[in-house]
C-alpha cells in the first residue's frame, strides 16, 4: 500500500459514489489504472463495502444507547457463545470486546425508551452468562463517525507502518 492507495481510500470513505474519472483526477492517475487499484483494494479486504449514511430519527430510531456487558464466566466457550448470541439480537448496531471493568460495549438504536427496556431485559439479559449490564443513553452526537483518519496518516507520514 502506498500514498496513492491511502488517498483513494480517503476519497472513497468520504464519498463511496464518487465517479471513477473524478477519483482518478483527484489522485492524478488514469481512470483505467484507478479501476485496477480499487479492485485490488477490495480484494485485499481494505474496502469492505459501500454504504449510505442514514439519519436514524428519520426511520424511527429515536433513542441510541451504549450498553456495557459483564460476563459471569470468561472461559473461551462462554465468550464465544455470547459473541455468537449477540449477533442475533435486533437493534445492536455494534459490539466491541474490551479490556477494563466490563467485557463488552454494545451500541444500540431503538424507537423509544420502552423498546430499550425490552431490549435490555428480554434480549440482552436473557443471553446465558450475562452477569451485569449498564445502559448509557446518548443525549446528543458531538462528533459523528466520519471514517478512519486516513488524511492524518498521509499528512503525518505514518503510512510507512502500513506497507505490505
Amino acid at each position: 500500500m502506498d500514498e496513492i492507495d491511502l488517498k483513494i481510500l480517503q476519497s472513497l470513505q468520504v464519498s463511496g459514489r464518487i465517479r471513477n474519472a473524478e477519483l482518478a483526477r483527484e489522485v492524478g492517475m488514469a481512470p483505467s489504472s484507478m479501476l485496477e487499484r480499487i479492485r485490488r483494494l477490495e480484494e485485499q479486504g481494505l474496502v469492505r463495502g459501500y454504504h449510505a449514511t442514514i439519519e436514524p430519527q428519520k426511520i424511527g430510531l429515536n433513542v441510541q444507547a451504549f450498553i456495557s456487558v459483564t460476563l459471569d464466566k470468561h472461559e473461551v466457550g462462554s465468550i464465544q457463545k455470547f459473541e455468537q448470541d449477540i449477533q442475533g439480537v435486533p437493534h445492536v448496531r455494534a459490539c466491541y470486546h474490551l479490556t477494563g471493568r466490563f467485557d463488552y460495549l454494545l451500541h444500540v438504536a431503538v424507537a423509544d425508551l420502552n423498546r430499550l427496556g425490552e431490549l435490555v431485559k428480554a434480549d440482552i439479559a436473557a443471553i446465558p452468562n450475562v452477569g451485569k449490564s449498564e445502559t448509557f443513553l446518548v443525549l446528543s452526537e458531538i462528533k459523528p463517525d466520519n471514517g478512519w483518519p486516513i488524511a492524518d496518516l498521509i499528512r503525518e507520514g505514518l503510512n510507512q507502518n502500513l506497507k505490505s
